[in-house]
């Protein structure tokens, strides 16, 4: 007899879940010996709470009412519950404050396009460290935490969720276009975003910026000959990676088209590439504004890790999981049968 799941759920069996426990391990320590704290929060949060949070695509899956009446969702995130934590359980405290977290979040997806709707998410959350300094601590912590799980080949892809909207008001964008424009953006479907410019009725010089600034993507060289509306986004851009140890500004992608597609994110905002897999293993930002509307008004930064993403790009990397598993086990092969690579230098 074949018993179904939920859509966009999946089991995790034994040989599995322990390669999954021993990069959850290995970025707990590296989160800890960082100074961030782990932390819990309850999968069901009330629905009120979490709509004070601007979530576009992270929606929630799942709602469900309790004994009172009152509408109970699965959480989409972990940002928004911390920072409801901060608000009121540390209402008084000094920041900085550092939290790391492993938690499941549940959010709405359209099934035909076979994403999940339960992610297992590893992360930190870096609240009242300002600019740039929080900023590039938020990117130290990540690449310390990834290459301690074995991936050597990752890129950090670098931008501000700022830019984009500054050019288009400077620029006279109507603001009934701004969101579909954005939308556009944050899929990288420059043939739509095109299209909705020559639709605006903008000059065509206008049009050209907006369509050319947004695929500039690269070293430095990305950030010369810039119009006056993005120099100021592009100077923070410049001040992170300058207080970036070598070894982590050189894995740095410029990507002046970088939205994120969760709308609390007011700065830099970075996403994790790996040649092994063909999607963002995690990402973050700045969400300077987001505590403030749960009572305590702070700066902060964090970030996410889809630690199913990162179990499959070290599985795809010479040295990767096979490596961190016979660390952590003295195994060899994959257990499950993934087809972990040897553990010999990648050229």
């Amino acid at each position: 007899m074949i018993h179904p799941i939920p859509s966009g759920t999946r089991d995790v069996l034994p040989d599995e879940t322990r390669e999954v426990r021993a990069i959850t391990d290995t970025l707990r320590g590296s989160f800890e010996r960082r100074g961030y704290g782990e932390i819990y929060t309850p999968a069901l949060e009330y629905e009120s709470v979490l709509s004070r949070a601007d979530m576009a695509d992270a929606h929630p899956a799942y709602r469900v009412f309790d004994e009172a009446g009152a509408v109970l969702v699965l959480r989409s995130d972990m940002t928004v519950p911390i920072a409801r934590v901060v608000a009121t359980r540390y209402p008084t405290s000094e920041p900085p404050l550092r939290f790391c977290y492993f938690a499941h979040c549940y959010r709405g997806v359209r099934p035909q396009r076979a994403q999940p709707r339960e992610l297992l998410q590893a992360g930190i959350e870096l609240i009242g460290a300002p600019a740039p300094e929080g900023t590039a601590e938020a990117l130290t912590v990540l690449c310390d935490a990834l290459l301690a799980t074995g991936l050597h080949d990752f890129r950090i892809g670098l931008g501000d969720a700022s830019l984009f909207p500054a050019l288009m008001a400077s620029l006279g964008v109507p603001e009934e276009l701004r969101a579909e424009l954005l939308a556009a953006l944050a899929l990288r479907d420059f043939v739509r975003l095109g299209e909705l410019l020559a639709a605006a009725g903008l000059p065509p010089d206008a049009r050209a910026m907006l369509l050319d600034l947004p695929q500039r993507r690269g070293g430095a060289g990305v950030l010369t000959d810039l119009p006056g509306p993005a120099e100021q986004a592009v100077m923070g851009l410049v001040a992170v990676h300058g207080l970036l140890a070598p070894d982590a500004a050189e894995r740095v992608i410029f990507d002046l088209g970088l939205i994120r597609n969760i709308g609390y994110y007011t700065g830099a905002v970075f996403e994790v590439y790996d040649p092994a897999l063909g999607a963002p293993i995690g990402g973050g930002g700045r969400y300077d504004e987001l505590l403030g509307r749960y009572g305590r008004s702070l700066p902060a930064v964090g970030f996410a890790l889809g630690v199913d993403r990162l179990h499959h790009a070290l599985a795809g990397e010479e040295r990767g999981t096979g490596a961190l598993l016979e660390r952590s086990y003295g195994g060899g092969l994959s257990a499950s049968g993934v087809g972990f690579a040897s553990s010999e230098p990648a050229p």
